[in-house]
């Protein structure tokens, strides 16, 4: 059986295809639509048109009705586009007739994020995790593989476990899961033990939405060159260093990045990469106060939190990272309708909500260093405080972190 293949970096043309309902307005369709494109663009594909229905659920046979899919076929032939990307799941039945119908690659959100993910992929831990979510995703769609298996192609989605003619079975692939499992399990076993080898050094964790800027955060308060750039996921493999503000060490950990719909694979895949923000004694979440709809984005954190978490809370810092990017459009003064998001300064988001944090929240730029004083006073005053608790004859080598400036 081969490994994963990974083919040439092409660019696809796509279309993307969302639903409209009572559970998701039209507005919100957008903006998901739009998280789609830059997945597809972190993917390497060119989003050329979006297309969206209204309907109370999706069709059983091709998710769309009918029509909408004639539209969309048209416009596929007529703009030299390769694939379709759905916003959610497909089943098996509904990816052979849409695929019968358009005659291109079918892609769903889930199998999307498993070819960026398997592209991103570059520790060995990192690429079995993948992998094990690769084959969770395959299982139940071996009908559909096994009618294709003759013209299966590459690019952007077949990232995935390459099989040849039959081997591409349910046994194979159940023993191929139980051997990634053993592996992971024994990769786990390996990383508890340098969990404890780095004794009882308080322990930081940088959590919060994929590109909010955690790794940009990491190497400004680690002075290291973790890997960032402005793409979805493009940290995968847990990073930790060891910080010292001032006097006091800790170990700060970069995480991989939560997203909407995150699949279930997935989070149970990267279980020992998610041991580290079970095991820290900090929580600090990052998030882009720049982006139109931050306040969901935290919302899919917490919850992704309370699962791995399994509602534990922690000390959590809310760290709101690019101010330097934050735009907003003032009211007209005749303008007497109610304030949207988009109508409110920086000065008038602190006043909300946030006000009632008290010194749990901190508003920084991680790219230009503003405000990066402060939250490191905050993170030596909590962190002092739960070294003091382990080592308490140690607490006449500290002060506060504006004494010892």
């Amino acid at each position: 059986m081969k490994d994963l293949i990974i083919s040439k970096e092409t660019t696809e043309r796509a279309v993307l295809v969302g639903l409209i309902n009572d559970r998701q307005d039209e507005t919100k369709v957008k903006e998901y639509l739009d998280e789609l494109a830059f997945l597809a663009d972190t993917a390497g594909a060119t989003t050329v048109k979006l297309f969206t229905q209204r309907l109370d659920y999706p069709n059983p046979r091709t998710f769309v009705g009918k029509g909408k899919l004639e539209e969309i076929k048209e416009f596929v032939e007529a703009n030299d586009i390769g694939m379709v990307i759905f916003d959610d799941d497909l089943t098996t039945k509904q990816v052979s007739n849409i695929e019968k119908e358009l005659q291109i690659k079918i892609l769903d959100r889930t199998s999307l994020i498993l070819d960026i993910f398997a592209r991103r992929a570059q520790t060995a831990h990192a690429k079995t995790q993948v992998e094990l979510a690769q084959y969770q995703y395959l299982l139940p769609r071996l009908t559909r593989l096994w009618t294709h298996l003759e013209r299966q192609r590459g690019g952007i989605g077949m990232r995935g476990p390459g099989e040849t003619q039959i081997e591409t079975d349910r046994r194979i692939i159940l023993d191929k899961i139980a051997r990634l499992k053993e592996e992971l399990r024994a990769i786990d076993k390996q990383k508890s033990i340098q969990r404890k080898n780095r004794g009882k050094l308080t322990r930081v964790a940088l959590v919060g939405y994929t590109n909010v800027g955690k790794s940009t955060l990491m190497n400004l308060l680690s002075k290291s060159e973790v890997f960032a750039e402005n793409k979805l996921f493009a940290t995968l493999d847990t990073t930790v260093r060891k910080v010292v503000i001032d006097n006091l060490p800790f170990l700060l950990t970069d995480t991989v990045g939560f997203i909407r719909k995150l699949p279930t694979g997935l989070i149970e895949s990267f279980k020992s990469t998610l041991d580290e923000v079970r095991e820290a004694d900090i929580l600090v979440h990052v998030v882009d106060i720049s982006h139109p709809n931050f306040e969901e984005q935290i919302e899919v954190v917490n919850q992704t939190l309370r699962d791995v978490c399994g509602g534990e809370s922690k000390p959590t810092i809310l760290v709101f990272n690019k101010i330097d990017a934050f735009r907003y459009t003032p009211k007209d003064a005749d303008d007497l309708t109610p304030a949207t998001r988009e109508n409110l300064s920086l000065d008038e988001l602190k006043a909300s909500w946030m006000a009632k944090m008290n010194d749990n929240c901190v508003f920084i730029s991680a790219k230009t260093g503003a405000n990066i004083d402060e939250l490191k006073r905050k993170l030596y005053d909590m962190a002092k405080e739960i070294h003091l608790a382990r080592f308490p004859y140690n607490d006449l080598l500290y002060q506060s972190y504006d004494d010892v400036e």
